[in-house]
């Protein structure tokens, strides 16, 4: 269930290739994910990871969304990094402060020649982290 909080984390110039590429990349992260402890404190960890990622992508035009569950929650903390006819990428084990090792993903990624986001360069929480790289409906079509 998406609680609709799509955030245009900030005022980049659009003019140039760099922001076209950002605008093109959707971070989602899971915001009923609890902390480590399974606290059911509000707010929960997911919302307080959604903050930070919004915090680092200030300035920036990469979108943050959050959404009520994306199913990872042996694996706590969740997030996804999305591009338009690219793989999608789902990452777990992440902390309150992943927020900018995920905008630095989303940047990876948005400028991507080959529609992945490079394992060089990738921060630490973003590899150790990897659940899943789902490929695109498009390369799915016969």
């Amino acid at each position: 269930m998406d609680q609709n909080s799509s955030f245009s984390a900030g005022k980049a110039d659009n003019s140039s290739a760099d922001s076209d590429a950002l605008s093109g990349v959707t971070v989602i992260i899971c915001a009923s994910c609890r902390d480590e402890t399974g606290s059911d404190a509000h707010p929960r960890a997911g919302e307080l990871l959604a903050q930070d990622t919004r915090n680092a992508a200030s300035g920036e035009d990469i979108c943050v969304r959050t959404v009520e569950c994306l199913g990872n929650c042996k694996r706590r903390l969740s997030a996804a990094i999305l591009r338009d006819g690219c793989w999608s990428y789902v990452f777990g084990d992440l902390t309150t402060a992943s927020g900018a090792d995920l905008v630095a993903g989303a940047k990876l990624f948005a400028t991507s020649t080959d529609g992945l986001i490079p394992w060089r360069g990738r921060p630490d929480s973003l590899k150790r982290g990897l659940v899943a790289r789902i490929p695109p409906l498009d390369m799915l079509k016969d």
